[in-house]
């Protein structure tokens, strides 16, 4: 529904505006000056302003004045008397998107208003193309895939990138939670301070202190000199903290501490050290249950949870396994300098009707050996030791194989069954049947914003 920002000293003006563009479907929104429609207003708002010239408090020239501090590119419709016309002339050079002369015909209104949120539109849709241009060629890790729940991720980690909110990942082992903690710091203004990441699980318990807070010297027997934690280490840019869950639970006590006053005490010292940083956690377990268990501190996985993410382990996105292994097997090839062999169709199939226990990590793992030792000896090296394909019967290779196909096909025609049905060659009743079966649904495969229709 279009939104529009009616501004108006006058209420009668207010009240009609309002009922003829609710009439034709407007969402209405009403200010009585400008600086109260100011409140209304933010650099991503979709929507269209109508305000008149002449208004106590802020008028209309110094409206359109701030609202360009917040978005350039935001339409502004003008309202101006017989008298007024030359101040929306000059409106209109200084940016404005049209002026109405009172009094105006509905049907002027109404078209205008059209024709200004169409090009709202376009502007947004703009920004947002060159965003993801700009972050997908950047240098640096790529989370790849066009999996909706991918997609989504994508979406959630440029939306946060740049917020100091804390980040809790969670994901199956092998799903790449590292991977996704590095693109957030990579693609945030964070990029040109410290990475760094540290497994919770790897440290013994009596060292995890010492790793992450620091020491000052003599501090405990063995400590000779002074050791700079990873929370200090890190200040300015990303701690991931990966395998939380493993952190013992006297040390989650002081880990709330810190993140709450982002202040870190090294151990046998006095003065606590300020903290400019962002904490990304990683966990392959759900930490509440955790918690519910009294396994893990209830009030550190509410400080973590800030923002969540899930990482969807590879089998409920098998569309995105076959560019994932071609992304792996380019990235090996370059690396040990070999020629690239192609993928025949049998072990297409294989690759889409394995579970993938270990994730995007054993993936990669088939795609070196694909490269190392060559396509036939990495596939047949997997199946004899029931890595790859155990337990699956034919039908269901078969099964998982259309599925992929049918859900790459919808993808790449963004849901519009006419044209994914020709190249199927199926009938629609059967092409209906199948995406039933799988529980696909049309809606999927659109594009944001995108209204589908066959």
């Amino acid at each position: 529904m279009i939104e529009v920002l009616v501004v108006d000293d006058e209420d009668s003006v207010r009240k009609a505006l309002s009922q003829t563009l609710v009439i034709e479907g407007f969402e209405v929104i009403t200010a009585p000056n400008g600086k109260e429609a100011l409140a209304c207003i933010r650099a991503d708002w979709s929507g269209v302003v109508i305000t008149d010239i002449n208004m106590p408090v802020m008028d209309g020239m110094a409206l359109m004045r701030e609202i360009r501090l917040i978005d350039p590119d935001l339409p502004i419709i003008m309202l101006t008397g017989h008298g007024d016309v030359s101040i929306a002339v000059e409106a209109m050079r200084n940016g404005a998107y049209d002026f109405l002369e009172k009094p105006f015909p509905t049907e002027q209104l109404l078209e205008t208003v059209q024709r200004a949120y169409e090009k709202r539109l376009l502007t947004l849709e703009n920004r947002r193309l060159r965003q993801e241009v700009e972050v997908q060629s950047r240098p640096g890790p790529r989370i790849i895939g066009n999996h909706l729940d991918v997609k989504k991720l994508r979406d959630t980690l440029n939306y946060i990138k740049d917020t100091p909110a804390d980040v809790l990942i969670h994901g199956e082992t092998g799903c790449g939670k590292e991977l996704v903690a590095r693109y957030l710091h990579s693609h945030s203004k964070r990029s040109d301070k410290a990475f760094v990441a540290i497994n919770c699980g790897a440290i013994p318990e009596s060292l995890i202190e010492s790793e992450l807070f620091g020491h000052e010297a003599g501090a405990f027997t063995g400590a000779g000199k002074k050791r700079v934690g990873k929370f200090q280490h890190a200040n300015g840019g990303t701690l991931f903290l990966d395998e939380i869950e493993s952190m013992p639970m006297v040390l989650q006590i002081k880990m709330l501490r810190v993140l709450e006053e982002r202040k870190v005490e090294p151990l046998g010292g006095n003065q606590q050290i300020p903290l400019d940083i962002r904490v990304v956690a990683a966990t392959k377990v759900d930490l509440k249950e955790l918690s519910d268990k009294g396994e893990f501190r209830l009030d550190l996985y509410y400080r973590l949870n800030v923002v969540q993410v899930h990482i969807p382990p590879l089998r409920d996105r098998r569309e995105d396994i076959p560019v994932l292994f071609e992304h792996f097997v380019w990235a090996s090839a370059n690396r040990y300098g070999t020629e690239v062999q192609a993928l025949t169709s049998a072990q297409r199939q294989q690759l889409l009707a394995h579970d993938w226990p270990g994730n995007v990590r054993e993936l990669r793992n088939l795609a070196e050996c694909f490269v190392l030792l060559g396509g036939e000896r990495a596939f047949d090296r997997l199946l004899r030791t029931g890595e790859l394909g155990s337990g699956i019967t034919l039908a269901e290779q078969v099964s998982r194989y259309e599925e992929t196909l049918i859900r790459e096909i919808l993808s790449r025609h963004k849901g519009k069954l006419k044209d994914a049905q020709e190249e199927m060659g199926l009938g629609r009743k059967t092409l209906y049947e199948k995406m039933k079966k799988y529980g696909l649904d049309k809606q999927m495969f659109k594009d944001d914003g995108e209204e589908l229709r066959d």
